[in-house]
């Protein structure tokens, strides 16, 4: 695919005061937070802000190339949301991305009045016609981190390099190291909950990936997650423990907060997860990580980098990003079965190995 280069009309954009509009969610945060590195390389005296969703502001605080990040509700009363519209009006941003792409991000955007407002080919509800320049190569085809990537290549950044600079404080690396220690190596993070139930990949089955890593490697296995998925993770747990009582296993799921659980991912060997926020998260630390994908694509949603490993199922409505299953009796989450176990350890084995993960010994046992 060929990706289209710097484009004239913005490089001659000169910005004092930049606002970034991506208020979620987790995973999509984490992937576009590389972009404000080369923003800030584009507009060296340029003031930049980010909005995000007052519960993901962990992600982005602290973020050495912005100068501000400003909340918004998820669901705002009427009186918070005109209030919200009238401070960007405010602060007379003359550059704004809308990185979200919908309805209320473009809202947000045209309040600010800025000259410039930039989206991408994927946005919808009408979101477009609150822009005035769409970015090209930023389709659906294209890899959500490359299409986020693609507004510095579009600025003429494309060459700066790609970091993620999410900043985690000390006391969340103690945290972290507190609640591992003691736990034998390899240590994998599984993160199962996601917001779409066709994401799911069932938890008996995630059981008995990890239950045969734990015959196969020893090591342990620590769940994460939030607050509504501690009771499945605690099942998970069961499974495994009479699965293979020799695996440690510890339920972390609801316990951090996203700077620790960023702490926790960023010490961990491995991440195992379903098509989620985390297992982003976990990927731009550098963690190598094995994701699950069912209704999704990982072509489309996976991470960047080569240490990573995918499995996705093959049944015909694969990747059709439904958030619900729409087939009726035995077909229902069809693909949650046909991707089976032993794929998923096969998947396993190729991250483990490419990786070297564990010692000559270990694998031998």
């Amino acid at each position: 695919m060929t990706v289209p280069g710097p484009d004239n009309r913005l490089l001659a954009i000169d910005a004092r005061r930049i606002l970034i509009v991506k208020p979620s969610a987790l995973g999509d945060v984490v992937q576009t937070l590389p972009l404000v590195a080369a923003l800030r390389r584009r507009f060296p005296g340029s003031w930049i802000a980010w909005l995000v969703q007052r519960e993901l502001r962990e992600l982005v605080d602290g973020c050495p190339d912005l100068d501000d990040v400003q909340l918004c509700d998820r669901r705002p009363t009427w009186s918070q949301a005109i209030a919200s519209l009238n401070e960007l009006r405010r602060q007379r941003f003359d550059l704004v991305f809308d990185l979200q792409g919908l309805l209320r991000s473009a809202v947000m955007t045209l309040a600010t009045g800025a000259r410039h407002r930039i989206g991408l080919q994927t946005a919808r509800e009408g979101a477009a016609w609150a822009t005035t320049h769409t970015i090209t190569g930023t389709g659906r085809d294209v890899p959500a981190h490359a299409r986020y990537w693609r507004v510095a290549e579009a600025f003429g950044v494309g060459d700066t390099p790609r970091r993620f600079t999410m900043r985690i404080h000390r006391a969340d690396e103690q945290f972290a190291t507190l609640q591992l220690a003691g736990l034998p190596r390899p240590i994998f993070a599984v993160q199962w909950g996601a917001k779409w139930e066709t994401k799911r990949w069932p938890i008996e089955q995630f059981a008995a990936l990890l239950s045969r890593a734990g015959r196969t490697w020893g090591g342990s296995a620590v769940l994460v997650g939030g607050g509504g998925d501690v009771l499945e993770c605690e099942r998970m747990a069961a499974l495994i423990r009479t699965q293979c009582p020799s695996l440690p296993v510890a339920n972390f799921a609801g316990r951090t907060t996203i700077k620790q659980l960023a702490a926790v991912l960023s010490q961990v060997d491995a991440m195992i997860s379903n098509d989620s926020g985390p297992m982003h998260l976990a990927a731009e630390l550098g963690t190598p990580t094995l994701g699950i994908f069912t209704c999704t694509s990982a072509m489309r949603s996976g991470p960047p980098g080569i240490q990573h490993e995918f499995v996705a199922t093959q049944v015909p409505c694969a990747a059709s990003y439904k958030k619900v299953c729409p087939c009726p009796g035995d077909a229902r989450q069809a693909c949650h079965r046909e991707l089976d176990v032993e794929r998923a350890c096969r998947g396993l084995v190729r991250l483990v190995e490419k990786n070297g993960l564990v010692t000559v010994s270990a694998r031998a046992a």
